[in-house]
């Protein structure tokens, strides 16, 4: 089959509600690409959505975000020709290995919210953030599809559509959404934590039976921790991943935060490095106070005084714990002479003061 004299289409490599995509090849300039190719008795909307997805991912050119090439009616037929992406969707890669590894996550993550990053600097809100329109190249690059819903950020109607049924998929909604707020960047974030959660664990943060009890837990329901369900990530790799799953929209990240995070190597959560010793300041502790990471039996025996000391003078290493530490030193305090010389005037001063109370008391008796 010949499209528009110009694309043979090869083989259906992908069927929605909508259309179905080809593989084909552009006969002009001889490269493989796909073509999602309307159904003949899709109706007016499907149509005009259709439209708005050429329209919408035109305006896109990054790396992370799959480009529009062409658009066009054939047999009465709208036809979106877009690169061909060689490889699987996350839900695929999902299916046929598990749970990804933290590496391979810390990459969808960083990819996937380079692309989100350029939309939304378009003013562009994707509002379908899912495992099955995020695709995966043979080099493990992935990149953003299916703008089929999108909307523009000042759009009014971009909250629900004309039948009051809310645009998107439940398992991925943002709570500002599923209670009928207009999307916003913030939303796709939500979106994209959720999916993060999913390729963790196996499973979406939240499942229900029924649509409404869906929307409830993503309203109400606080997500289960992924170390809980399973997943091996880094600490801070999951208290990330749990700030994008944030209720209120202003305490998630931006697109270009999360991006720039993962890009950084953050996950991983390496500490800081200690602060390097300044000369002239003392490190022993106070006898009474230990370290917090201190675990052994407390030395307070005067047999153990010196093998106390000894061990004060050198600095108890701080274990690993996977997150950024900071350690301050407070030198102790020791008496000097003017303290004792202090304590004696007092001690002198309480033992004169009874005396005299007791002889005023004693010759008040003997006159009465």
């Amino acid at each position: 089959m010949l499209v528009a004299d110009r694309y043979r289409m090869d083989t259906v490599i992908g069927r929605g509600g909508m259309g179905e995509v080809w593989r084909a090849l552009d006969e002009v300039l001889g490269r493989q690409v796909a073509v999602k190719l309307l159904l003949n008795d899709a109706d007016a909307s499907a149509e005009a959505r259709f439209r708005l997805e050429a329209q919408t991912s035109a305006r896109l050119n990054h790396p992370h975000v799959v480009g529009t090439l062409d658009f066009g009616t054939w047999q009465g037929r709208c036809f979106l020709v877009m690169e061909l992406v060689e490889g699987d969707s996350l839900a695929g890669e999902l299916a046929a290995g598990g749970p990804l590894a933290p590496d391979r996550l810390a990459q969808v993550a960083q990819h996937a919210a380079e692309g989100l990053a350029a939309a939304h600097a378009q003013g562009i809100v994707h509002r379908d953030i899912k495992p099955g329109n995020l695709l995966s190249d043979r080099d493990g690059s992935v990149r953003i599809g299916d703008f089929g819903i999108a909307r523009f950020v000042d759009d009014p109607s971009a909250g629900l559509t004309t039948t009051g049924q809310i645009v998107g998929t439940g398992l991925y909604l943002a709570p500002e959404r599923a209670i009928g707020t207009p999307a916003s960047p913030a939303s796709d974030l939500y979106s994209l934590g959720c999916v993060l959660y999913q390729l963790a664990v196996g499973h979406p943060p939240f499942e229900a039976e029924s649509a409404t009890m869906l929307l409830y837990q993503h309203v109400d329901a606080a997500p289960v921790p992924p170390h809980q369900r399973g997943a091996a990530l880094p600490p801070a790799f999951e208290a990330y991943l749990l700030s994008m799953l944030a209720k209120r929209p202003e305490e998630r990240p931006t697109a270009r935060q999360a991006a720039d995070w993962f890009r950084s190597g953050a996950w991983r959560g390496t500490p800081e490095p200690l602060p390097p010793e300044r000369p002239g300041i003392g490190h022993e502790p106070h006898p009474a106070v230990l370290p917090a990471h201190h675990h052994g039996p407390v030395h307070g025996a005067p047999a153990h005084a010196a093998q106390a000391h000894a061990q004060a003078r050198t600095p108890a290493p701080v274990p690993d714990t996977g997150w950024n530490t900071s350690v301050h030193r407070v030198p102790a305090r020791r008496p000097g002479l003017r303290t004792s010389l202090r304590r004696h005037s007092r001690t002198v001063a309480v033992v004169g003061g009874t005396v005299l109370f007791v002889s005023a008391v004693l010759l008040g008796m003997s006159v009465f």
